[in-house]
């Protein structure tokens, strides 16, 4: 299995290079760029929501300064499916100037139009639509498309062929017998590729630790038809606001049961609203509840879908759960739903949510009590059937963390993809194909590690908040923060008032005055001799850092103020 090669002596010019800027190593912001001489194409651009050590960060995006810095090279950008983590980061690039033309089904260009319309660059943006039937030349690049069966109406995945031969990236996928849509992944495809020859295959790993099949979407409508069947007040069911192959199947058990649906929260109003305009949702939108009519009608006639189902701060369910929505409130009879399993790192705030949603007196069906969401991705037999239709000579693992990356990989050499035709890569670390020993055949190596990482968004700011920003707000969070204000004569630096300590998170200091009164003590030993105001803050900032240490084992940050008058 290849960890990434150092690259080889050879000089010959790659035909191909693979440059993934996200999604491996990780969940989220998923972002791939084939680069062939001086022609660069671009799979998705997504964004992934910050962990619990990203203080403040609302969003994480991939750092593309390698395709920025060479925007007049890229020929185009290909959107597999409307889902935040492979469209969310694309309204920052083309705010730096990218101007490619997108391609896109309509339902995902639908969505990417209103993120663009919203920050106003609608206009700098060369949208362009394309169905899985379509083809696409962008020299050197010819790219093919496949319907593949996910959470999201009109998915695809691609097929490329390029200088070195035909790659092939499934996106997200599953196979499927009975999808909401009623269209399956198209195998067919995947096949004729496969005889004609594919050289590399990248393949969706989300679930590689998942034995098995995924479950068809219809084991998840029994769930629903019995939810509606036993429930005697309203019906709330929280999902992702881009799950729309959800939404229908509400719709679909809520008219069995004679149940009228409305939509809470602005994405999946926006999302829902979008969908039936392009005939996505069979559903018209003045059938749809207000939220007026989901308050006064019976529970027994209300479904009503909402954005939360990770325990998001400001969606509508969390909001809901604390009392705190403006337009509804949970009562009891009411039966919530969360359709959702929580994504890694993200299970404090969805149980968090839970916990909530039972004080409110609701009654809580979540992943832990019963089969309330099934997975957009396949597992482990669908990668061993991706294998069998595209027979690739290489394959790269992507959209994982670092594990699902190694257990797809061992997958695919138990399939027989030969150890050294395996490359199991993290962002910015790059794959060349080409013919480096002189042979007629196309060989693969390791090539050169490019910059990629974590963009920070914050408000407004956009890449200004670095890890050492983030590592302060860290410690903030955790230890708190000190102040010391002292005045000298800025003559003859005398002390002419303090040290005035205040402080923050650290103690309070109404019940800890002999505590403030000793810390004080200890800046003045330090200060009584006359010195530059500099070389006095540093002493402050060490007398008092040593002084919480020492006295209540606590680190918190010192902030000294030194003020010359």
């Amino acid at each position: 299995m290849a960890k990434q090669e150092k690259k080889s002596n050879s000089t010959t010019a790659p035909l191909l290079r693979i440059i993934p800027l996200g999604g491996l190593g990780e969940i989220g912001k998923n972002m791939l760029v084939l680069e062939a001489g001086d022609n660069l194409l671009i799979v998705d651009a997504g964004l992934m929501f910050p962990t619990s050590e990203m203080h403040g960060i609302d969003i994480v995006i991939p750092d593309a300064a390698y395709v920025i810095d060479r925007l007049e090279k890229v020929r185009g950008v290909v959107l597999t499916h409307g889902h935040e983590d492979h469209i969310g980061a694309l309204s920052y690039f083309v705010e730096q100037g990218l101007r490619a033309p997108i391609y896109a089904t309509a339902l995902t260009q639908g969505l990417l139009e209103v993120k663009l319309r919203e920050q106003k660059l609608l206009a700098e943006a060369e949208l362009r639509t394309i169905t899985a039937d379509d083809v696409v030349e962008l020299s050197p690049f010819t790219i093919e498309f496949f319907h593949t069966t996910h959470s999201f109406p009109d998915s695809v995945g691609v097929c490329i062929m390029t200088p070195a031969g035909r790659v092939v990236h499934t996106s997200d996928y599953r196979f499927d017998p009975t999808p909401v849509d009623g269209r399956p992944t198209e195998e067919d495809k995947l096949r004729k590729w496969g005889d004609a020859g594919v050289l590399l295959l990248l393949a969706d790993s989300t679930n590689a630790e998942h034995m098995g099949s995924t479950a068809s979407e219809a084991t998840l409508e029994a769930t629903l038809e019995t939810v509606m069947e036993e429930a005697t007040g309203r019906v709330l069911l929280a999902t992702f606001a881009s799950n729309l192959g959800r939404v229908q199947q509400v719709i679909n058990v809520a008219r069995r049961h004679n149940r009228r649906v409305g939509m809470v929260g602005r994405s999946m109003v926006n999302n829902v609203r979008i969908a039936i305009k392009l005939g996505y949702l069979d559903i018209k939108e003045d059938e749809l509840l207000t939220a007026g009519e989901m308050e006064s009608l019976p529970g027994h006639e209300v479904v009503i879908i909402a954005t939360g189902s990770q325990g998001e701060p400001t969606s509508a369910m969390v909001r809901m759960s604390m009392g705190d929505h403006r337009q509804l409130v949970l009562r009891e009879g009411d039966t919530v739903v969360l359709s959702a399993t929580p994504i890694p790192g993200n299970e404090e705030l969805f149980n968090r949510t839970v916990d909530n949603l039972f004080r409110q007196g609701a009654n809580v069906l979540y992943h832990e009590l019963g089969n309330v969401h099934v997975s957009g991705h396949g597992g482990q037999e669908d990668y061993l059937r991706m294998f069998d239709l595209t027979r690739p000579q290489y394959f790269i693992p992507v959209h994982g963390e670092y594990r699902h990356l190694v257990l797809h990989a061992r997958l695919a050499q138990r399939w027989g993809i030969p150890q050294d035709h395996v490359f199991i890569l993290e962002d910015g670390e790059t794959v060349e194909f080409g013919h480096f020993s002189g042979k007629e055949e196309i060989e693969a190596r390791g090539g050169e590690k490019i910059e990629a990482g974590h963009v920070y968004v914050d408000g407004l700011g956009v890449g200004d908040i670095g890890n050492v920003v983030l590592r302060d707000r860290r410690q903030l969070s955790q230890e708190g923060f000190i102040v010391c204000i002292v005045a000298v004569d800025e003559y003859d630096g005398e002390i002419i008032y303090g040290p005035e300590i205040i402080s923050r998170g650290f103690v309070y200091m109404r019940e800890q005055e002999d505590l403030i009164r000793r810390a004080q003590e200890a800046v003045s030993k330090v200060i009584k001799r006359k010195m530059p105001a500099s070389i006095l803050e540093n002493k402050i900032k060490d007398a008092l850092g040593n002084f919480a240490s020492r006295e209540i084992g606590r680190r918190p940050m010192v902030l000294p103020l030194v003020i010359e008058m």
